[in-house]
């Protein structure tokens, strides 16, 4: 399956070109504005497309953390919405008159009028939910979340080389997204190069480096190395049946389970030492265990479960 990615964002399936026409030029997209300039840039404007004006100012750190995760949320929407910055110390009459009582603080206009308001650096993730929200029905396919999910699909297929493919191009067109960064990583994983795997997390910028995705691909990795060194899961069930007080064996094969995608399995192997013994080789199945939930992902089903039930056994 090819999945092209053009200048501005992801393509769909076998398409042969990026959505560039269909956006608008970056300099219509985001502009600085005033007062005098506020009934055109803003009231008029918002009569044929969604306008985000941000409220900021130099001194203000929040402004310097928002305004970026603004402007490439903005850019992403195909042209759906506009951002209109407004210096509140260059334009304070302005911003008295629309009761601005801190910064950073952005209102959304439609035909005219304001229609929502945030104040405070949101993230990114809640900037889309915000602008999707106001769209409804109008608002632009998320492209990169498409190609990310069609990605994880093929991952999960057992297609390592395609997925790799989608989550460069990803990565070409947005180099902080800390989901195509772990797909990339996962795909070497799979692939067994775990040294290159190494590589690419060693390359992430440092803000992504507590990244809930990038976190578990490292967790994901510090697992496989642990599985190079165990046997397969029928040898390992054997030597278990006849060994069943030999918790080493018993944690080989909760590796063994979880490389080989039984998760659930690997999960109560693990579950099984600690209700045995919870201070076995310095309470070595436990902290196995918070690796796994770190390479599931803290709000997956299993972890969620999992925790519960390691509870259950720990507080008894």
């Amino acid at each position: 399956m090819e999945f092209i990615i053009g200048k501005d964002g992801a393509g769909a399936p076998g398409a042969s070109a990026g959505v560039g026409a269909a956006t608008a030029p970056a300099g219509d997209l985001i502009k600085e504005s005033s007062m005098n300039a506020f009934m055109a840039d803003v009231i008029e404007a918002s009569k044929s497309a969604l306008i985000l004006v941000d409220f900021w100012a130099t001194w203000c750190g929040p402004c310097k953390q928002l305004g970026p995760a603004l402007e490439k949320v903005v850019r992403q929407m195909n042209g759906a919405v506009r951002l209109v910055k407004i210096d509140v110390d260059k334009n304070q009459p302005l911003a008295q008159q629309l009761g601005i009582q801190s910064v950073p603080t952005v209102y959304a206009f439609k035909n005219g009028q304001p229609v929502d308001a945030f104040a405070g650096a949101l993230p990114e993730s809640q900037i889309k939910d915000f602008i999707t929200r106001l769209l409804g029905d109008t608002a632009p396919v998320d492209q990169l979340a498409q190609a990310l999910a069609v990605a994880e699909e093929m991952l999960t297929q057992g297609d390592a080389a395609g997925a790799a493919q989608i989550f460069a191009q990803i990565l070409a067109h947005d180099p902080e997204s800390a989901e195509a960064l772990a797909g990339l990583v996962r795909t070497e994983i799979k692939a067994g190069q775990l040294e290159q795997a190494q590589r690419f997390l060693d390359q992430a910028p440092a803000k992504l480096q507590t990244h809930a995705a990038i976190l578990a691909a490292r967790a994901a990795l510090d697992l496989a190395r642990q599985l190079e060194k165990t046997g397969s899961t029928a040898d390992l069930r054997r030597k278990l049946a006849e060994n069943p007080q030999d918790h080493q064996i018993r944690f080989d094969l909760a590796l063994a389970y979880f490389a080989s995608d039984e998760r659930e399995a690997a999960v109560d192997e693990l579950l099984e030492i600690i209700k045995r013994d919870r201070k076995w080789n310095d309470e070595a199945a436990r902290k196995q265990l918070v690796t796994f939930f770190d390479a599931f992902g803290q709000t997956d089903p299993l972890t969620i479960e999992s925790r519960r039930k390691l509870s259950a056994i720990l507080f008894s």
